[in-house]
């Protein structure tokens, strides 16, 4: 263990603290005015770990030199912060998001149920099983802007709003492994492990999707009384034409078969500003000040991460099958699950048996905290303004989580 290890374990500590009691902020943001915008940024669950992240940089400017500071944060991969603040961007562009309300709007009437009760079950079960294909952070942008309206709003009571988002946030962790390119731990380890499709569906997928139906389903059916027919948007605003949805679907697609290549995706989104520009009429103001916060979440996730490798791996590496699953699912609370499998991924020797506990362990724990799988800060903050005091507080996260993940773990144990 060197200094710098040391520094950087102390540091991450703090940031899991700061994460826990971001609401905390909030309240000193009442009681002390004068200092409002400083407590308000600091309780922007967002602006936590970026924030740790820059003490870390300094801190190792002082002690080793600004030369190893800057060669360490230029040694880190920022590909899925950037592609997740693409996704989010143009996944919640209004011609996307009409396309896939009016799609879900379409299959609900089918559904032998009330209507506002199927759209919630769908939003729930459908889209995060919808992320195996189009990326699990594209599914949480779209679940969390099509669920605001319906269930995370005032009337709903508090429980079973945190109870929807642990859902949410479970279901999209493991509604991403029908694929072996979609969710973030499983493509940390799918080359190097020789892990296709096919194979994920067989180990993972089917297990995942009954596990998501049935968590989807039994939330549902808490919130059925308290479910209302939506009102009708009354703003007045044109139909997007469909060749404007089609160009929409085409960015985005786009940009999920180049998400390994961030200055290809990039050069894309660039684009797709400027389309959203001539054809203004036909948008809503695109969430670049959501996605830019998600994305320096994540960035300073990955700086953090990277000098927690020490304690890490070790304790990965000495836990069998069984243990591993469950400490895999603990740890993934702590840090983010695809940091996890690709430490795992460094372990020679790995049985197959350890290589499917330590992604399942990781993926059912993926919705326990906002730090646990990368979409999930990308929920947090689409979903936060329906919450008390405007934020998400992490207890009850944790304990809306606990359920759906139980189910989780049970499906995969099997």
């Amino acid at each position: 263990m060197t200094t710098m290890q040391l520094v950087g374990a102390i540091l991450f500590a703090c940031a899991l603290v700061h994460t826990f009691s971001a609401k905390g902020f909030e309240v000193l943001a009442h009681r002390h005015p004068r200092h409002a915008g400083l407590f308000h940024l600091l309780g922007e669950v967002e602006v936590v770990f970026g924030f740790w992240a820059i003490v870390l940089v300094v801190s190792m400017a002082l002690f080793a030199g600004p030369g190893a500071a800057l060669d360490y944060a230029e040694s880190r991969q920022f590909t899925e912060p950037l592609f997740v603040f693409v996704v989010m961007v143009i996944a919640a562009s209004r011609p996307i998001l009409d396309a896939a309300r009016a799609l879900l709007q379409a299959t609900a009437r089918l559904a032998p149920v009330r209507t506002e009760l199927a759209l919630a079950w769908l939003g729930l079960a459908l889209v995060p099983l919808a992320g195996s294909l189009i990326t699990e952070p594209a599914a949480m942008t779209l679940a969390a802007l099509m669920l605001a309206p319906q269930v995370f709003r005032p009337g709903i009571p508090e429980a079973l709003k945190y109870g929807a988002l642990g859902v949410l946030f479970v279901n999209v962790s493991i509604g991403g492994t029908l694929t072996s390119y979609a969710a973030p731990p499983v493509l940390m380890v799918a080359s190097t492990w020789g892990w296709d499709s096919a194979f994920m569906f067989t180990h993972f997928g089917w297990r995942a999707a009954v596990a998501v139906l049935v968590n989807a389903s039994v939330i549902t059916l808490l919130l059925r009384r308290h479910l209302a027919p939506l009102a009708a948007p009354a703003d007045g605003k044109q139909r997007v034409p469909l060749k404007v949805s089609l160009i929409h679907l085409a960015f985005l697609a786009g940009v999920v078969l180049l998400a390994h290549h961030p200055v290809l995706f990039l050069g894309l989104f660039m684009l797709f500003l400027g389309f959203t520009q001539a054809y203004a009429r036909h948008q809503d103001p695109l969430i670049l000040k959501e996605g830019l916060l998600v994305g320096f979440f994540l960035a300073g996730l990955v700086v953090l991460g990277g000098m927690q490798q020490w304690w890490l791996q070790p304790i990965v590496s000495n836990l069998g099958p069984t243990a591993l699953f469950f400490g895999a699912l603990g740890l993934t609370a702590i840090t983010d699950n695809a940091a996890l499998t690709y430490l795992g991924s460094l372990i020679a020797g790995l049985s197959e048996h350890a290589q499917y506990m330590l992604v399942a362990g990781a993926v059912a724990g993926g919705g326990l905290t906002v730090i646990a799988n990368a979409p999930n800060p990308a929920g947090a903050a689409l979903l936060r303004h329906g919450f008390k005091d405007e934020s998400v507080n992490a207890l009850g996260l944790l304990g809306g989580a606990l359920g759906p993940t139980a189910v989780a773990a049970c499906l995969f144990l099997i």
